[in-house]
């Protein structure tokens, strides 16, 4: 069947320290980002409160079902679930569980992602993923999470692209725990690997019912020059692979993962194929977090003048044409069903006299994105979901609450909902199963 089939997970994704708040309650000990110097994060701020959403849970799955989401990837604080080494909390495991209720009662599917970033402060305290002791305590945490909710959940992500936790954490210095060891990069990558595919196979052991699995990364691609030219085409193969951002954002990251073959770097870095075979995972899906294409990147990209191109108010420039590409190259080289954990447009958007959010862009790039996905999709690639990001705008890290990415706009002095246009036109989308979506 081309298009999009009946069982499409139509969704959007948020992450826990984005949107939760509850920073010290029930239970919960403060992870790396509740404790972010204020000099780290724009205007001082911090994800302590961030959208509230440990209190209104019930708010926010109501707007879910009203949109007519059938999905929703959400992930869980390890804090909140085990605020000291060695211990559970059942009061944190509880509200995770209640909002998998919640969920189901609304006809939506959860999906959970167990790291989203927020690592405890007690385990960043020993080093965090410079550290081989993290593997023991993260696989404590997941079996307590996999043997509480595997009864209801079938969809499950370790991590969320390490990419970027790893490498802004430790070597940009530029998200929590803002470490520079840029020579500790083969270091903390065989850690998180060996992590992963240790996670992988324990919740297959211990869900409780059949589990699908992956991992969502970070993902790109570059755009060919001539879109019609094989020849075009290939070098922008090439480039996805072994080029910039192609090398450090992809190719390191999902050779050893999912092929279990080694990889170079830059002359200095590698990890061997006799580590990538122990790292290699066998994924039900992978998860691709997908916003802008390598092209535009300042980092080894194609030093494209981006001054008269639609952009983000981030300035990442909106090109629909990209998640097509990242799909193929991705799927034709790694053949693991995909489904998009992330994709979405920052914006300033602001409620306009009558209190309404009209946000125009972010409808026409919901549209253009879709329309390439299916074009993926018809030339037979599996794609088994769309989760746009992000369902309702949040904390976003060390940029703060200015970039608002959300199908929902939120008041933060207020904790106000309320569904943007955009929401609107992509509730349309879902309900027609996007027929209209050429």
């Amino acid at each position: 069947m081309k298009g999009f089939p009946h069982d499409f997970l139509w969704g959007a994704a948020t992450a826990a320290p984005q949107i939760e708040g509850g920073w010290n309650e029930g239970g919960r000990t403060p992870s790396i980002w509740d404790a972010a110097p204020a000099d780290k994060i724009k205007n001082g701020e911090n994800c302590r409160t961030a959208c509230d959403h440990f209190h209104r849970m019930k708010e926010d799955v109501a707007i879910m079902k009203e949109l007519g989401l059938k999905s929703y990837r959400f992930s869980i604080s390890w804090s909140r679930v085990v605020p000291e080494r060695g211990k559970v909390n059942g009061r944190g495991l509880k509200f995770y569980s209640d909002l998998v209720d919640e969920l189901l009662a609304a006809g939506i599917t959860p999906l959970i992602t167990l790291y989203h970033w927020d690592m405890p402060v007690w385990v960043n305290g020993y080093g965090g993923w410079e550290s081989k002791r993290i593997t023991e305590d993260f696989l404590f945490y997941t079996r307590a999470v996999v043997e509480a909710l595997s009864d209801r959940v079938t969809y499950w992500m370790t991590f969320n692209e390490p990419q970027c936790f790893l490498m802004n954490g430790y070597m940009q210095g530029a998200h929590a725990p803002f470490k520079r060891h840029y020579l500790s990069l083969p270091k903390f990558s065989k850690i998180f690997m060996r992590t992963n595919a240790l996670a992988v196979k324990l919740i297959r052991e211990v869900a409780k019912t059949p589990p699908k699995v992956g991992l969502a990364f970070a993902s790109s691609a570059f755009i060919p020059a001539d879109e019609n030219s094989k020849e075009s085409i290939e070098l922008a193969r090439d480039k996805t692979f072994n080029k910039g951002m192609g090398v450090m954002s992809n190719r390191w990251w999902f050779d050893p993962i999912l092929l279990g073959r080694g990889v170079r770097a830059y002359g200095i870095y590698h990890i061997s194929n006799r580590c990538a075979k122990e790292f290699k995972t066998h994924f039900d899906f992978i998860g691709l977090n997908h916003y802008e294409a390598f092209n535009y990147s300042d980092w080894g990209g194609d030093k494209v003048d981006k001054s008269k191109l639609e952009k983000n108010s981030l300035g990442w420039v909106i090109d629909g044409r990209s998640i097509y590409w990242t799909v193929k190259f991705i799927y034709e080289r790694y053949r693991v069903p995909v489904m998009i954990t992330e994709n979405g447009v920052a914006l300033d958007d602001k409620p306009n006299e009558r209190g309404e959010v009209d946000d125009p862009v972010r409808a026409k790039a919901i549209g253009s994105f879709l329309t390439h996905l299916k074009r993926a999709m018809d030339e037979g690639i599996p794609v088994l979901g769309y989760q746009h990001w992000s369902l309702m705008d949040n904390f976003e890290w060390a940029e703060g609450y200015g970039p608002r990415f959300g199908l929902v706009y939120v008041d933060f002095a207020t904790q106000k909902r309320t569904i943007k246009s955009s929401a609107r036109r992509y509730a349309e989308i879902i309900a027609n199963g996007g027929e209209d979506v050429k």
